[in-house]
């Protein structure tokens, strides 16, 4: 037996030990794959960073439950991928509790719109980058409420992972060695960006290199001490205030402590009759997106045609195109905005697919154009959890784009958001192709006080049997539900394993521009040719590449096989 593959079956038989193994050959990819795929009997954590996949899994063993790990694992990501997560931002988690032990839930926790907020605050000169881009944070609350609702270890000991991996540092992969050189190289003008995240001594950041936080660690310490309070109503909202006056941020002391993450009921949609999938409601508007989208395809036999043909393409492609013309029409927060009860009914759907011309594509712009679309963030993070008794979470969060506001808050470490740039700033305008005009009136998507802003943000779990089948979610914009579309199908239609499916090329179309981007155009050119035979338009997706899915798949009752997405890094963790 040669050397490699004694260690190889040495290093599967360690894992075996401890309830999982991994693969001794892996699909090969732009990334090292090490850590990348996982199958566990225990529990399973999957997220774009190793060191915060550890800090779940840390929570797991020490008898935590799926809840419990999602608390430390976002905590942990505030520390170890800055670049898109954070305390200082916001979003959603979808918690589907152990079978027989009650109905799934989402928390909301999408920042909100301060009090000082009006449509017209911003002009088209001002950069993105300032307090006064910063919605009212609500990560915290968020997952306090999650803790409160199905935690069962103390507050304070979730947050130990964060706080040690803040105080002693950890190894820089290239993804974030990257990330970091290139925004501090952009942002000369945040001296305290500068300060916390600048190399000690100078120079560039390098894979290897250890970037440790130590203000960091103390708001994380106060935070485990004081509880959430401390950072709406105490020493941390304290600091975010006097963060906003020195940038003219509206942000106040009221505006924090009247915060609230809200409790909601999931959507939920049947596919191919035995699938039962939830997903937030609004301001996501992933989920109604992706219902629709789920809701088309289930009136079509998309396996007798093959998964890369062109049938297929075309008609996944006309599904997202029309839900995304929904989305743009249709949806805000449902606080402001009535949204129609039917856009994610089994005969909505039905109608929609009867619109859909298998010879010809549909033209955006025949449709209505009464619509306003934002331009939203790509820079998100998703993490999938699932514990020893079935409990699972799904997490997307996000700091809006990348780094957020890139405003630090003096001497606290963490980076605020920009997500008032989520909003439809300019009434009137469609920013995703100032060549089409939209409705001055429609409003949905405006500046409010206290509102939140539409987000694309759709983490997913589906279930069988009332047990957990599949938890997912991505980064993305408005591409986020068709990169969950794309592995759902993948799995459920053609019966790919969930390495495969998570791997396999995306595709999106999101209503204007109207142009399909796909991935790998040059592995399907004869498909290709016939997509621009029907009148569609595709062109290869740009950088970065569609979504980053962690995602855990389940068989049976308890073989759970966690993936982490090759596309910018990640680790799946189990035992």
């Amino acid at each position: 037996m040669n050397a490699y593959l004694k260690t190889v079956l040495l290093a599967a038989l360690a894992l075996s030990l401890h309830g999982c193994t991994r693969p001794a050959i892996q699909i090969k990819s732009s990334q090292s794959d090490s850590g990348h795929f996982i199958e566990c009997h225990n529990g399973v954590v999957v997220s774009v960073s190793g060191p915060a996949s550890d800090a779940g899994l840390s929570i797991l063993k020490q008898g935590g439950n799926a809840v419990d790990a999602a608390v430390a694992t976002a905590f942990a990501l505030t520390v170890a991928y800055p670049p898109s997560s954070g305390m200082g931002g916001g979003g959603f988690t979808l918690i589907h509790p152990a079978p027989g032990k009650g109905e799934p839930i989402v928390i909301d926790f999408r920042e909100s719109a301060p009090t000082a907020a009006s449509p017209a605050m911003f002009t088209r000169e001002e950069s993105q980058f300032t307090q006064k881009s910063v919605a009212i944070p609500g990560t915290v609350r968020g997952f306090a409420l999650a803790h409160q609702r199905f935690g069962t270890l103390p507050w304070s000991k979730l947050l130990q992972p964060a706080i040690a991996l803040a105080r002693d540092g950890f190894i820089l992969d290239t993804n974030l060695a990257e990330s970091m050189n290139i925004t501090l190289a952009a942002a000369p003008e945040k001296p305290e960006f500068q300060r916390v995240f600048g190399k000690p001594g100078g120079g560039r950041w390098q894979l290897g290199d250890r970037l440790t936080q130590p203000d960091l660690a103390r708001t994380l310490q106060l935070l485990a001490d004081l509880g959430p309070d401390a950072f709406y109503k105490g020493p941390i909202a304290d600091g975010i205030v006097a963060e906003m006056a020195r940038g003219s941020g509206l942000i106040t002391a009221a505006d924090l402590a009247g915060y609230q993450a809200i409790e909601r009921q999931p959507m939920h949609a049947r596919y191919r009759g035995k699938y039962d999938v939830y997903v937030p409601p609004p301001p996501s508007s992933g989920g109604v997106c992706l219902l629709e989208e789920l809701n088309m395809l289930d009136t079509f036999d998309l396996k007798a045609w093959g998964r890369w043909s062109p049938m297929t393409f075309h008609v996944i492609a006309e599904a997202m195109r029309r839900a995304n013309y929904d989305r743009a029409r249709y949806l805000g927060d449902p606080a402001f905005t009535p949204i129609p009860a039917n856009l994610t009914t089994p005969e909505y759907g039905r109608h929609l697919a009867e619109t859909i011309n298998l010879h010809k594509a549909t033209r955006s712009e025949e449709m209505s154009v009464d619509a306003s679309i934002s331009s939203e963030g790509h820079s998100t993070t998703q993490f999938s959890i699932i514990d020893k008794d079935g409990m699972a979470t799904a997490t997307t969060f996000t700091l809006e784009r990348r780094w957020g506001s890139r405003v630090v808050v003096k001497d606290m470490g963490f980076l605020l958001n920009n997500d008032m740039r989520g909003f439809n700033l300019f009434p009137g305008i469609n920013e995703t192709n100032e060549l089409i005009g939209t409705s001055p009136n429609t409003i949905a998507n405006l500046i409010a006080p206290g509102k939140r802003p539409l987000s694309s943000m759709t983490p997913t779990i589906v279930a069988e049997n009332g047990r957990v089948k599949l938890i997912t979610g991505s980064p993305g914009s408005q591409a986020i539900p068709h990169t969950i579309l794309c592995i759902m199908v993948n799995i459920f239609d053609f019966d790919m394993p969930v390495q495969t499916a998570v791997k396999a090329p995306r595709m999106s179309h999101q209503w204007l521009p109207d142009r399909i981007t796909f991935e790998a155009p040059e592995l399907y050119p004869e498909a290709m040719k016939s997509l621009k035979a029907l009148g569609h338009t595709v062109i290869r997706t740009g950088s970065p590449p569609q979504g980053d899915a962690h995602t855990i798949y389940v068989i049976g009752t308890n073989r759970y096989i966690g993936v982490a997405d090759w596309r910018i890094n990640g680790k799946a963790d189990g035992y």
